[in-house]
Formats: structure tokens, C-alpha cells, sequence
């Protein structure tokens, strides 16, 4: 029997485009599996870590600390009524229930809040610092009347991605992607911008036009952007593409045509949307939350699905977001919505939020690999926000979303109680169900090590 040749999972289909070279990833295909169903080149698809970040938390209630007022409250509409596995979402989590996300209720920063420089206490800050990761902020250089603030450490999507036991050996294009959707910000400098830190003063700016990210993922220079905007990726690489097809068996063939035209509707619609255009203009995006963020999250599944990363940060709406939902007619920004105490208005915007949120996993459930396994099989997904509620910033009932099958390592659909207790937590449950070694998280008075329980296998 003439013996099978395997193809790297590193594969990559390349053309010429302006003068340079682009290169296509390629998703999993049954001629780099083995007898086992492993990758024959010795690497693995290993599990995929992300966080889902909104802005602004949920209406709030009086778990969050006896607040009631604004213009009314309807009460607690993001905590499911029953504990355990199984449990009845919420009106909030509905978008999201498809998924089966486990649920952690009642968490809160327990780090510790120096009383100078004043102002550390307040929601924004505090509780974006911990959700995000896991210390609070750093007192150096705090100023609260400008908003100025920085981190101690590393985010947690950076943990990961530059952990040697999440990656080994065979790290991928990209150890990580940040990425955002909605560019409205409270203020044009700092924390406001990101979600994502490498430590002090280093943060990662999300990527949040369709376009650049487009680029980024074909590996097409910029400076090719003035010369061939319209220029055709499948065109480039159609060469290379033909010759890989006459080498791959009949189901290979089917889902590497599948492959292409799935990145043939992406390109058209950006093409339609103005993300490409004459050279000299000024790329338009989409302007509706819910589009563009299918849009991103089609580019970051065919990302984790070719293997150019396996973590990312997912920057939904930015920290105290000044977005308009004039989609819900609502007049004013999120922030100011918040604040004016609208509650009706801030729980419509929610819900919007999570479906966005449905959305985004939608898109990575329809990516499979030859055996089935979705990327959400794959993923844990950390979904949070920066604090409980926005009207008076408290910190007390911190959202936590914990979504996906983590290679087998989360339960699913699980709600988990714990009234004031320790954000870090879901640190540590996280990253545990990646296989990362995790003896305690958290820091200033926010270490634990426990995980929550019953999320993890």
C-alpha cells in the first residue's frame, strides 16, 4: 500500500499581489490528521482562550449595594433563579443561551484600595482592573479628576498567549489578536482605549476596522493598500490552490472549496461595505454595532480556524463607552445613559450587548475541524465587563460569562453562585480549563486559588 503523505498544519497557499507575496492559511483538513485524529506533524489545535469585554456592566439592582433609584428599576434581570447545572437563563442571557454558558453570580473585586491618591475605589477603574487582570490599579501616576490610570500587570488575555504551557513549542502566527468593534471612547488617551496590557503603560490598541484586519490575517503589506486595494486574494492564490486541490482526497477538495468561497463572501462584503476603495479614500465601515461585529468575528473565526492564533481579547464596546444606540432610540451615550439613571434605556442596550455577543459565538460555532469539533468546543471564553452597574459604579455582582467546552475541560450551562466572592476566581477556572498550571491568581489582597466550583470537568 503506497503509504499516506500528510501536509503541516503550517501549510499555507501563497501568491503574488503587488509586487509582494501573500500567504492563505488553510483550516484543518483530513490530510493533516493521523490514524488518531492528532495532527501528523506533531503540533496540536490545542484549546483557544478569548475575552468577550462590554462596557458598563448591567442594570443595576439591589445586590449592588441597595442601589434602587434612577428612572426605576425592574430589578435583577441578568441572575438566573436556579443554582447548579441547567439552570433557566435570565431575560439578559437569553441572546446567549444557544451557547449553554456557565454563569458565575456575585463576584467582586477583593483587592485591596489604597486611600491615596484618592479615587481608586470607583467602578471604572477598579473593577476593570481586576476582571482584566486581577490586581488593582497602579497607585503610581493615579490621577481620579483626569481619568489617568494604568495597570500593574499583564491582562489576562496576555498571561495566556505568552504562557510557555499554552502555546509549547509550536506557537502560532499570532501569539494573540485584539480586537475591537465600537471606536467611541470617553477619552482619547489610556485605559480608555484598550482592554488589553502587556504591563505598566503598555497597552494594546485594538484592531477595529475590517479592513486593516483583513490585511493583517492575508499578510498584505501596507504599503500595497495604495497600489491594489481591489486586488483579489483568491486570485493570488489561486495557483498555489489548484495544485494543493489535485493533492488532497475528495472530502479535503470539498472543504478547501468551502474554505475559499466562505473568504470570497467575507471579501465581497467588505467590498460592498467600502472597506476597500479607490486609493486616496477614506475606508468606510459599518456603522451598525451588530454588523460590524459579524463581520470581526467572521475574520477572528477564520483565524482560529486556520491556526494563525488561538487567544484574543474582543472589545465589544470600550470601558464607560460613550456609544449611541440610536438603533434602540436612545438619544445619548451609554455613559451619560447610565448616569441619567435610565434604566429601561441601559437594560435595552444590555440585552444588545449579548446579542453581539450571541453573534460573535455563533460565528465560531458554524468553524469545524474534519472530526466536528467546533471551535467552541475548543474555546474558553471569558465574557466581563468593568464593573456590576453604571449608574453608581458599583463593583459588587461583577458580570462573569464563562462560554465554550475548553477541549472537553468546562461544563456547560452551569450557574454558580458566590455572594461577594472573589473575582479571581474565574481566573483561575480559566485558566486551569486551558491547562495552564495555576496554583493561585490575583494580587494586592485578591490572591485565591480556588475555581469555581462545578465549572470545571
Amino acid at each position: 500500500m503506497k503509504p499516506r503523505k500528510f501536509l503541516s498544519r503550517r501549510t499555507m497557499l501563497k501568491g503574488a499581489l503587488g509586487g509582494g507575496v501573500v500567504s492563505l492559511a488553510l483550516p484543518p483538513l483530513e490530510a493533516m490528521m493521523g490514524s488518531n485524529g492528532a495532527l501528523a506533524d506533531g503540533t496540536t489545535e490545542g484549546p483557544i482562550f478569548g475575552v468577550f469585554f462590554w462596557a458598563n456592566g448591567t442594570p443595576w439592582h439591589g445586590g449592588h449595594g441597595g442601589v434602587q433609584g434612577g428612572q426605576g428599576s425592574q430589578g435583577d434581570v441578568w441572575t438566573p433563579a436556579e443554582v447548579g447545572p441547567g439552570y433557566t437563563p435570565s431575560s439578559l442571557l437569553q441572546p446567549i443561551a444557544a451557547h449553554q454558558p456557565s454563569i458565575a453570580t456575585g463576584l467582586t473585586p477583593h483587592t485591596e484600595v489604597p486611600a491615596a491618591p484618592p479615587g481608586q475605589s470607583d467602578g471604572h477603574m477598579r473593577g476593570f482592573m481586576v476582571a482584566l487582570t486581577g490586581d488593582r490599579i497602579r497607585p503610581e501616576g493615579f490621577d481620579h479628576p483626569s481619568h489617568t490610570l494604568t495597570a500593574l500587570r499583564p491582562s489576562i488575555d496576555q498571561v495566556v498567549a505568552k504562557h510557555p504551557e499554552f502555546y509549547g513549542k509550536s506557537p502560532a502566527p499570532y501569539r494573540s489578536l485584539v480586537l475591537g468593534v465600537s471606536e467611541a471612547r470617553f477619552h482619547d488617551y489610556g485605559h480608555w482605549n484598550a482592554i488589553s496590557y502587556n504591563g505598566p503603560d503598555s497597552l494594546n490598541l485594538p484592531v477595529s476596522s475590517p479592513g486593516q484586519l483583513w490585511n493583517l490575517l492575508f499578510d498584505i503589506p501596507d504599503d500595497f493598500e495604495a497600489l491594489e486595494r481591489r486586488a483579489n486574494v483568491l486570485d493570488a492564490v489561486l495557483e498555489d490552490a489548484n495544485d494543493l486541490r489535485a493533492k488532497l482526497g475528495p472530502r479535503d477538495q470539498a472543504r478547501l472549496d468551502d474554505h475559499l468561497d466562505h473568504i470570497s463572501e467575507v471579501q465581497r462584503r467588505l467590498e460592498l461595505s467600502g472597506v476597500t476603495c479607490e486609493p486616496g479614500a477614506q475606508p468606510a465601515e459599518p456603522t451598525d454595532l451588530m454588523e460590524k461585529t459579524q463581520v470581526m468575528s467572521e475574520l477572528l473565526a477564520m483565524a482560529l480556524g486556520c491556526g494563525i492564533t488561538r487567544a484574543f481579547s474582543f472589545m465589544l464596546t470600550s470601558p464607560a463607552t460613550t456609544h449611541i444606540f440610536s438603533n434602540l432610540g436612545v438619544p445619548d451615550g451609554m455613559h451619560k445613559t447610565c448616569h441619567d439613571g435610565y434604566w429601561q434605556r441601559v437594560n435595552d442596550i444590555t440585552r444588545y450587548q449579548m446579542e453581539c455577543f450571541g453573534a460573535f459565538m455563533d460565528r465560531l460555532e458554524a468553524v469545524a475541524d474534519p472530526a466536528g469539533v467546533t471551535l467552541m468546543d475548543r474555546a474558553a471564553i471569558l465574557g466581563t465587563s468593568e464593573y456590576g452597574e453604571g449608574w453608581q459604579h458599583s463593583v459588587a455582582e461583577m458580570p462573569v460569562v464563562i462560554a465554550g467546552g475548553a477541549c472537553g475541560n468546562l461544563n456547560r450551562g452551569v450557574h454558580v453562585r458566590e455572594p461577594g466572592g472573589n473575582y479571581s476566581m474565574a481566573h483561575v477556572t480559566v485558566l486551569r480549563a486551558l491547562g495552564i498550571n495555576t496554583p493561585s491568581f490575583g494580587w494586592n489582597g485578591g490572591e485565591t486559588s480556588d475555581a469555581l466550583s462545578g465549572i470545571l470537568v
